[in-house]
């Protein structure tokens, strides 16, 4: 007789785990769902609401160039979603203007685009054409006008620019003299780069020579107008600070 054994169901068939994982199937789905949803939320109100949009241009740092031109030059559209600015391109245009050396541009959440300004400053004069041209330490004009501007020496160069040897070298000097130099100083000259002359307002000349060894240079000078032969010199002549020259 032929005995018919009976199989015994896998230990791992329990029909009781069928009813949890469907639970946990959904809760995934629906985790996921929230997450899309807040997701889209989140990019419609950076990029496609009215509710973070360019409300207000503000300019800080200008003196010589006017607001109304900093923002011209920015293109920054009133309404612009605040994520979609392009604060890079809105920095380079500001940066055109010839007043301007550089420039930041700033989100301010909300609605406020903030424009940061660092003007070049004008350091000498230029006179060319009846006009007036102050011009920075770099040869660049940052403004002109019909009158001279009190308070600056005149720059006298054949060719005077952003490009031309004797105007970079003379603006070099004038601009690391002392202040208590450059306060007696009514014009520098240059016929090259190496050729610098100062002409102070009381007359007297200073044959600088290259843009080179100034502290030497300001130290003999101050040490010869301490005295009052030094200061009746008319020429000095410092352009090898080892052999003072006066006249």
């Amino acid at each position: 007789m032929t005995e018919t054994g009976t199989s015994l169901p896998a230990a791992d068939a329990d029909p009781a785990d069928a009813p949890r994982r469907h639970p946990n199937r959904w809760k995934a789905v629906l985790v996921t769902l929230l997450v899309l949803g807040a997701l889209g939320a989140v990019t419609w109100v950076l990029l496609g609401s009215r509710l973070l949009v360019v409300r207000h241009v503000e300019v800080t740092g200008s003196a010589l160039a006017p607001r109304d031109r900093i923002v011209a030059a920015a293109g920054v559209d009133l309404g612009t979603p605040m994520a979609r600015l392009a604060t890079g391109a809105v920095r380079e245009r500001v940066e055109r203007l010839r007043e301007v050396e550089s420039a930041e541009v700033e989100r301010d959440w909300p609605g406020t685009v903030r424009i940061v300004v660092r003007e070049r400053v004008p350091v000498a004069v230029v006179e060319r054409g009846g006009r007036y041209h102050q011009v920075d330490r770099n040869g660049v004009v940052v403004a002109d006008g019909e009158s001279r501007p009190a308070g600056l020496p005149t720059l006298t160069v054949a060719s005077p620019g952003p490009s031309d040897k004797a105007s970079l070298a003379a603006l070099a000097v004038l601009s690391g003299l002392p202040e208590q130099v450059r306060g007696r100083l009514s014009e520098v000259a240059a016929t090259g780069p190496g050729a610098v002359t100062l002409h102070m307002r009381g007359g007297q000349m200073v044959v600088w020579g290259a843009d080179e060894r100034a502290y030497e240079k300001i130290r003999l000078l101050e040490a010869l107008w301490r005295t009052a032969e030094g200061r009746a010199v008319r020429t000095v002549d410092v352009s090898s600070p080892d052999v003072l020259k006066t006249k």
